[in-house]
């Protein structure tokens, strides 16, 4: 545990970096340019890079020391980051008002590279959990890790803002080349054996990752692997598992609908309140994403994970439909938190199945391959539904049909077009859980966990 908590503080450091460079970036962004077609063009290539390279990151992790990966990715954050400052400090005056700039966008491409580069890290913690720590203590380790990426969120959400008014970007990069530097410096001196450990070795932990026959080896078996990325080989592996890839679209599904939030919810929380309030209340919101992180690491998630994220997704779902059914600050607030609070649920319980039912050495794939599908859904909701709920939603409860249908008790206004787009997706989503949970694919995964 102790070098697990010393990972941790380390993973909270980078975290809270690239999330500080990446926040203070778009806050920069649309304070230089005035656009917001700035601030989701960047929003949108954010999640699509993410989704391309996860799969590639995660082979990386599985071919490499972790400790090793992670290094590396620190020092390539670090390379784009002191690139991204010599370029910002020596750039003709003017280079970064206008969308149009050249320098403007290769600027956003340099700190985007340097903060997706720390998303080693959200891969390799996950994957040594099993090597260092024994099976019973995984769901609290993931809990953990839950809370350290909400507490990233949290301190990055409050200094971004100060930090760039109160010295530019030139301080904030700054700022994060020191940090970086100094996380390097203490990973490098930590000492992680990543050696198969008896908590791999164990036939307990061996037995439900045997993913393969034993009476007939495969090639993977029968000689080393090759370094790549193999997808071929990694939707084998997850294939072999009865119900992984039910999980894996199950949970994309919910990130396709989860997309709504991205795109809408600044949009909706700043037709009830001034930015500077929003903001606050957001920051504030955001310690309930760490409180269910710290739940987890306390409580753990039991013996039926997968029953525990059914039942998440029914109480978040019903939250969708009703916390914008008026409106009322205290509705949003209370919602957002319910919301926020069950977030690491389904992070926790995802990789704490796969830990138990994944062999360790493609487990990085695995997760990476998981994140890349998960990861592709967001981006797509967040570019279809701003146009949807423009021209549809808010023309239908302004001026439309839905003023006299619903607008004497719902509301009008853009704001409740907003609200409605809310409510339709909680419909959705908790229509849709309703019925995978009772789907044979999650019957056979949860048999499969508990073995």
């Amino acid at each position: 545990m102790k070098t697990f908590y010393r990972l941790l503080g380390i993973t909270l450091l980078v975290i809270t970096t690239n999330n500080f460079v990446w926040f203070a970036l778009t806050y920069w962004a649309y304070l230089s340019t005035k656009s917001v077609i700035s601030t989701s063009v960047m929003g949108g290539i954010f999640l699509v890079i993410t989704s391309i390279t996860s799969i590639w990151i995660g082979s990386i992790v599985d071919h490499n020391k972790k400790k090793h990966a992670m290094i590396g990715s620190s020092l390539v954050s670090l390379t784009f980051f002191v690139i991204g400052l010599l370029l910002f400090t020596f750039a003709p005056s003017g280079s970064f008002n206008s969308i149009t700039s050249p320098l403007f966008w290769i600027f956003i491409v340099l700190l985007l590279c340097g903060t997706l580069a720390g998303s080693v890290y959200n891969i390799a913690i996950p994957t040594l959990v099993p090597r260092i720590l024994p099976e019973k203590m995984h769901d609290r380790a993931n809990g953990m890790f839950g809370t350290t990426v909400g507490i990233a969120f949290g301190i990055t959400s409050v200094i971004s803002g100060i930090s760039l008014a109160f010295g530019g970007m030139n301080f904030v990069l700054t700022v994060a080349i020191i940090a970086t530097l100094l996380a390097t410096s203490i990973l490098f001196i930590i000492p992680v054996s990543e050696e198969k450990s008896k908590f791999s070795e164990s036939p307990e932990s061996l037995q439900p990752a045997a993913l393969y026959s034993p009476e007939k080896p495969t090639t993977a078996q029968a000689k080393p692997e090759k370094k790549s990325v193999d997808i071929a080989g990694t939707i084998k592996a997850i294939k072999s598992v009865p119900g992984l890839f039910a999980l894996i679209f199950f949970t994309t599904f919910n990130n396709f609908l989860g997309g709504v939030f991205f795109a809408l919810m600044d949009a909706y929380g700043l037709s009830l309140m001034s930015v500077e309030s929003w903001g606050l209340l957001w920051g504030a919101l955001s310690m309930s994403f760490i409180l269910g992180g710290l739940y987890i690491s306390k409580k753990g998630l039991g013996s039926s994970p997968l029953k525990i994220l059914f039942r998440n997704n029914i109480i978040t779902w019903i939250v969708c439909i009703f916390f914008t059914i008026q409106p009322s600050i205290i509705l949003l607030a209370i919602g957002t938190f319910i919301w926020m609070f069950f977030v690491p649920f389904t992070e926790a319980i995802e990789q704490t199945i796969f830990q138990k039912v994944v062999p360790p050495d493609r487990l990085g794939r695995v997760f990476g391959f998981a994140q890349s599908i998960e990861q592709a859904a967001s981006p797509i909701t967040a570019f279809l539904i701003g146009p949807i709920t423009q021209f549809l939603f808010i023309p239908f409860m302004t001026d439309g049909a839905g003023v006299e249908l619903i607008g004497g008790w719902y509301g009008t206004g853009t704001g409740r077009g907003i609200a409605l787009v809310f409510s339709i997706s909680g419909i959705v989503g908790l229509l849709i859980t309703l019925i995978a949970m009772r789907s044979r694919s999650y019957k056979l995964l949860a048999q499969k966990y508990k073995k």
